[in-house]
């Protein structure tokens, strides 16, 4: 099994299924197409990521490929690129509800089984003095959202509706069950 991931919270989540598996970073273009949805977004990259490692596969091995994002009113928050493109984010999610989604692609051969999961986040108030020491601790800064619900901003948390792990950035339910339909 491969996963088609540089992250370090995808590589924990897995080993809580198996842990026998090899990580091969996935290089794929990861903007956001023109009008594009949320949903289809991790999906395509999902199944991009999984398809991009493809060549490092055995006959048969299974590659798994995923990728997380935000959506807050419609826009899609990846990664912030700076201090200002953070704040921004944090105005869109503080005392609001979003989504987290989270595209999974179970890859074989030449076979694609990809799901979206999705997930409602509900953030309480927050003042700009924690949102600005946030930034200063670093977290954010490689987190779609500009957040991560396993640190420091499981306190920003106000309710939770959906997967947890899917939050984290890998939906072990689904991603199980697709595992188990592929054997």
């Amino acid at each position: 099994m491969i996963l088609a991931s540089q992250s370090p919270r995808r590589r924990d989540l897995l080993e809580l299924i198996t842990p026998d598996f090899r990580v091969i970073p996935a290089d794929v273009d990861e903007s956001v197409q023109e009008s594009e949805q949320p949903d289809h977004f991790v999906a395509r990259l999902a199944e991009a990521k999984a398809r991009a490692v493809a060549s490092h596969a055995n006959q048969g091995e299974l590659i798994i490929g995923s990728d997380t994002t935000v959506s807050a009113g419609g826009v899609i928050l990846n990664k912030p690129s700076d201090q200002p493109d953070f704040l921004s984010m944090m105005d869109r999610l503080s005392g609001q509800t979003h989504q987290v989604y989270s595209g999974v692609c179970v890859l074989i051969d030449d076979h694609a089984d990809v799901r979206v999961v999705r997930t409602d986040v509900t953030f309480r108030e927050l003042s700009m003095e924690e949102r600005l020491h946030y930034w200063q601790t670093g977290e954010p800064k490689d987190k779609a959202g500009g957040y991560g619900i396993q640190g420091l901003a499981a306190r920003f948390v106000q309710s939770i509706q959906g997967s947890y792990t899917n939050v984290v950035g890998l939906p072990l339910v689904e991603l199980e069950a697709m595992l188990n339909n592929a054997s």
